[in-house]
């Protein structure tokens, strides 16, 4: 495998030359101009070649389409650095991804395409309270720390859970969710997105942090008869792979930059599935052009022989859901000929078995 790495040159030349041009202009012009300059250059998403992509790939089908959901909730948004604090906006997000997803399930149903749903494992309880003055004593915590994303420096870790029940506080706990979408007729799979959505990094997060955490999840997992073998490890923080593989996990996804190309087998005997693009609606860029973005990552995924890996968070918003979401599946459903659509768990076993 390889990248283009002469196109990536001509890009750099061309973005420095056009920044240097359009200096004057304000970077919220210049932004979305180069981004889809960059798109239609083919540098974004990174195209990886490989001679023998049947190995990734079984015919009849030219390139392989998972998309992963980052189911969380309040869980994702305690200590984001955009809303730190702002615990409206956290409870207003996460009421927004529960409205979604009944949405989200009928349009998978609609169009028969699967998805993964990465899973915060406290969204399996329907209710919670404190052992002595202390919520999940059970699972360890982290020192205080601070990634790209989030900073946690002060009071519990577990200092917003409400301790109550999925109707007092529906922001925190979801089973009715997590029903729906193990009922539907789609044959969605449920994974695993850490028990309280921590920091997994090996600097951070120890080995007895992590398994009180995942052993958690699996646990609550084997009550509603779910295996976890797919792991998203929450805000890219990878770490820990060889106590996931020991714990029972197949493979985690990766956004170590948009990548159209092939699943890698890590040392610990897990598989990395490298992400290709989220799935959102990107403001600066009308609709139609959303919708046209999408459509050629999966024409390039086609033409390429790819595995093309989409990902979303479900509180994305409406208009994406309405106006965009569905033409995206639609297109995916017209290219069932060329494209497998699966979940990261099936595909996972048919490389296993290759």
């Amino acid at each position: 495998m390889y990248y283009e790495t002469d196109f990536f040159i001509k890009y750099i030349n061309i973005s420095h030359y056009l920044r240097l041009k359009y200096l004057h202009l304000k970077p919220k012009i210049v932004k979305p101009f180069l981004s889809k300059l960059k798109f239609h250059l083919g540098f974004d998403p990174i195209i990886e070649k490989c001679s023998k992509y049947r190995n990734y790939i079984s015919e009849p089908y030219k390139a392989v389409i998972m998309i992963y959901a980052d189911f969380e909730l309040a869980w994702a948004w305690r200590y984001s650095k955009e809303i730190i604090g702002n615990k409206d906006e956290v409870r207003r997000i996460a009421l927004r991804e529960r409205e979604n997803i009944p949405e989200i399930l009928k349009l998978c149903e609609r169009f028969d395409i699967p998805i993964t749903w990465a899973t915060v494992g406290h969204l399996f309880l329907e209710k919670c309270s404190k052992v002595n003055g202390i919520a999940h004593p059970e699972i360890k915590r982290t020192d205080y720390f601070e990634n790209d994303y989030w900073i946690f420096n002060k009071g519990d870790w577990f200092d917003d859970d409400p301790c109550r029940n999925y109707n007092e506080s529906p922001e925190w706990y979801c089973p009715d969710l997590i029903k729906n979408i193990t009922g539907s007729n789609v044959k969605h799979e449920i994974g695993c997105h850490t028990f309280s959505h921590i920091d997994c990094r090996d600097e951070v997060c120890s080995s007895e942090v992590f398994e009180s955490e995942i052993n958690k999840c699996r646990e609550l997992a084997e009550k509603n008869k779910i295996e976890l073998k797919s792991f998203v490890h929450p805000g890219h923080t990878t770490g820990n792979l060889d106590n996931l593989f020991r714990l029972g996990f197949s493979s985690y996804r990766t956004d170590n930059g948009n990548i159209l190309g092939y699943p890698a087998r890590h040392s610990s005997g897990l598989w990395e599935i490298k992400g290709t693009m989220e799935l959102a609606y990107r403001k600066k860029w009308s609709v139609e052009f959303n919708i046209e973005f999408y459509k050629k990552i999966i024409n390039r995924a086609i033409k390429n022989n790819s595995v093309c890996t989409f990902w979303f968070h479900p509180s994305f918003d409406n208009l994406f859901l309405t106006d965009i979401f569905p033409d995206i599946l639609n297109y995916i459903s017209e290219k069932r000929n060329d494209v497998f659509v699966t979940t990261a768990g099936e595909y996972i076993n048919r490389l296993n078995n290759n």
